[in-house]
């Protein structure tokens, strides 16, 4: 019982610092419970983004928190979401590669896993086995409980065989923890660096640490997570979908065009999830930019059809998942 325990421990403590299988539970209720020794990690970023008090600010510190959280921001809904778990575009293996470890970098886990859970969310969502539905779970749950059981700290590779099988990617996946932990680093090296080269300027090391990383990172986190809570109850319903999803124009200026939850939910294919010109979509602009670089191509719009449902009722069509090529 006691070697039990310990390879347990072990395994546990190994799973902080890359992904390991947990060990079977015997009690299948067990794995959905809240796993407070997963969440020191999660706590440890908001505890960072408090000792601002300590490290104070700069200019230059803030212009780089904001810069940090809106590139990243973008990685995730722009690639961790539109491509990874929906793949509205195509773009090329190295391109794929560099926003799947700037995605990871926000600390919200790998691409496979991030992309496997949305993927299953879709196919269930609202319904009792949407692990992050605010009308089963609460929103509380629904915004920041979820991912923290032993459940959902599995990725499902089956639920995304059409990027589990690079192997960049399942590194990234597995090894999830490096990222952000080479950002960190990064963001304390250059505080330094600027320090050193301008001492009046009022730039450390911790200070940079703190915007850069922890205060970007939080908030990432938290307008990541107001999609899952916040979509599911506010805003208003244009098309007749399976569940309570909602338009937002607020969530949407929030992040990035991820509020019109509603559109998205009736016709997941689309790269655009702003439907109508007036219905802000950054993310979208973003893509499109990137598009006129030739980063990305084949970008999927609104069919027409879609665009006229909007005057009436409609039941939402079965998300077509077809493969997209990847250039090598």
């Amino acid at each position: 019982m006691t070697d039990t325990f310990l390879a347990r421990t072990r395994r546990r403590l190994l799973s902080l610092l890359y992904r390991v299988p947990d060990d079977p539970s015997p009690d299948p209720a067990a794995a959905k419970r809240f796993d407070w020794f997963h969440a020191i990690p999660f706590a440890s970023v908001h505890v960072g983004a408090l000792l601002v008090i300590f490290a104070g600010w700069s200019w230059t510190a803030v212009v780089f928190a904001f810069l940090l959280y809106a590139i990243r921001f973008f990685a995730i809904t722009g690639f961790y979401h539109r491509y990874f778990s929906h793949r509205t575009f195509k773009t090329w293996r190295i391109v794929q590669f560099f926003f799947a470890a700037l995605g990871c970098s926000t600390a919200q886990r790998g691409p496979l896993w991030w992309a496997a859970h949305h993927r299953h969310h879709h196919a269930h969502s609202d319904d009792e086995e949407d692990l992050h539905s605010p009308m089963q779970h609460g929103i509380l749950w629904s915004h920041c409980g979820w991912f923290l059981t032993p459940h959902a700290y599995q990725s499902n590779h089956k639920l995304v065989p059409d990027f589990a099988k690079y192997p960049e990617l399942r590194f990234l996946d597995r090894f999830d923890v490096l990222t952000p932990a080479l950002l960190a680093f990064g963001m304390y090296a250059l505080g330094w660096l600027i320090g050193v080269a301008l001492p009046d300027s009022g730039v450390t090391g911790f200070q940079m640490l703190v915007w850069g990383f922890f205060i970007s990172t939080v908030a990432v986190y938290h307008l990541t997570f107001l999609v899952n809570s916040a979509t599911h109850l506010i805003g208003n319903r244009r098309y007749q979908t399976k569940d309570d999803s909602r338009n937002s124009f607020i969530i949407a200026i929030l992040t990035m065009g991820e509020g019109w939850h509603n559109n998205h939910h009736h016709y997941p294919n689309s790269t655009r999830q702003g439907f109508f010109w007036w219905e802000i979509d950054i993310t979208y602009y973003g893509l499109v930019l990137m598009s006129m670089l030739g980063l990305v191509w084949d970008i999927r719009p609104v069919p027409q059809r879609v665009l006229r449902e909007a005057k009436k009722p409609a039941v939402a069509p079965a998300a077509a998942l077809a493969p997209i090529p990847i250039k090598t």
